[in-house]
């Protein structure tokens, strides 16, 4: 065997510490093309290894240019959060909401390249949405100089319950024009690319563990108020979703037994109390005139009665739906996010109150309760994020 043979990547001794090293190295990166960013600490409890070990393959992958390194956060320390480089991969996010859609572009590593986002009207139908999302998703490639080649597919978040089988989205959605589409083809055809569907919610919950705060929380509860109310849950570290792929429909739990019907048909559902549409009825019914949910956060934030009196009901009664998911559950954190996350603690406040009575004493004083910090972008991110954790190359 001559020396050329001998140097060969291929005829490396399998038990070498060579190919040891290079099989902790593809752990390693594995372990990042799949979660995102993910400090070193995080990558030693995933992977089994020392955390010396980790320092010295991440330090050999940043010198090779496969991972760069950056400050982050963990459980509010300081810590070095670690991602992979890898240009050739991009996923695309689509939110599609009750009067919006915005899409972003990300690559492997869970690193935002760049979005936008553009306002629709109120009761949208399917194809003309996906019209306006494919033209978007067009100009913003060309603007980022992204070619089509380079994309792994797209996410779609739809707000609304699918059922999984189908990929339709069924009765009760917030947009009512979709129910029974068959959006999956719809959305292939427009964009030339495989895509993702899920609830918006869920992608809400799959961005709060990859591309926020809370990357090393196993279970985690996402509950976003809008028109509508929806949670997403993340259990043992996966998105949950049950036999039919319907889970998370808190905003149709019962809270008043004789209260107003819902659009789903039941009575008394926490989205007939809860929404941001009822916060704005209760509220414009005193101005004559229809106001925005950009003035109700800064009535609030100025300590306007009767608005603080209105979000103090609905935090008490998103907290007693809370309290049943968490005795349920037991989620180690429960995100609050939608249009009323700048509200910050002017709504917590009444949510963990409504969240300690109803619940389990022991559940309620440790379950930690947040807003957000993704903003209005959470739900496209998550819907990259569903792409990039595929792990797969484009096919169609």
């Amino acid at each position: 065997m001559g020396p050329d043979q001998r140097s060969s990547p291929t005829a490396i001794n399998p038990g070498s510490q060579s190919a040891l090293r290079e099989l902790n190295e593809e752990r390693i990166l594995a372990m990042l093309r799949s979660h995102g960013t993910l400090t070193q600490a995080a990558l030693a409890r995933s992977t089994g290894l020392s955390t010396a070990t980790i320092s010295n393959i991440v330090k050999s992958l940043v010198a090779t240019q496969r991972v760069e390194t950056a400050p982050t956060t963990s459980s509010g320390r300081r810590a070095m959060g670690v991602s992979i480089i890898d240009a050739a991969d991009v996923a695309v996010g689509i939110d599609f909401g009750r009067s919006h859609v915005r899409v972003v572009l990300a690559r492997a590593g869970f690193r935002l390249l760049g979005e936008d986002h553009t306002a629709l009207p109120v009761g949208h139908r399917a194809e003309e949405s996906i019209s306006i999302a494919a033209s978007m998703l067009k100009k913003l490639c060309t603007n980022l100089g992204v070619d089509h080649a380079q994309l792994l597919g797209a996410g779609i978040g739809i707000p609304g319950p699918i059922d999984h089988r189908t990929m339709t989205v069924i009765r009760g959605a917030i947009l009512p024009q979709w129910v029974g589409i068959n959006i999956e083809s719809q959305l292939q055809a427009a964009l030339n690319l495989p895509v993702f569907i899920d609830n918006d919610a869920n992608l809400g919950a799959l961005a709060q563990v990859t591309w926020g705060e809370h990357q090393e929380c196993s279970n985690l509860c996402f509950l976003k108020i809008g028109s509508g109310i929806g949670a997403g849950l993340v259990l043992n570290g996966s998105l949950y979703y049950g036999s039919l792929g319907i889970t998370g429909e808190i905003g149709h739990s019962t809270i008043f037994n004789q209260g107003l019907i819902c659009r789903c048909g039941n009575r008394g559902c926490l989205e007939t109390v809860a929404s941001t549409g009822v916060i704005i009825d209760l509220l414009s019914q005193s101005e004559g005139t229809p106001i925005g949910i950009e003035a109700v956060i800064e009535r609030a934030q100025s300590g306007d009665s009767a608005t603080l009196r209105i979000l103090g009901d609905v935090g008490a009664s998103v907290g007693h739906a809370l309290a049943n998911v968490s005795n349920l559950l037991s989620p180690e954190v429960i995100v609050i996010g939608g249009p009323l996350a700048p509200l910050g603690e002017l709504l917590l406040e009444p949510v963990r109150r409504g969240l300690f009575r109803h619940a389990i004493p022991i559940i309620g004083e440790n379950t930690v309760v947040r807003m957000a910090a993704l903003g209005d972008r959470a739900e496209a991110l998550g819907a990259s994020a569903l792409v990039l954790r595929q792990g797969q190359s484009r096919q169609i």
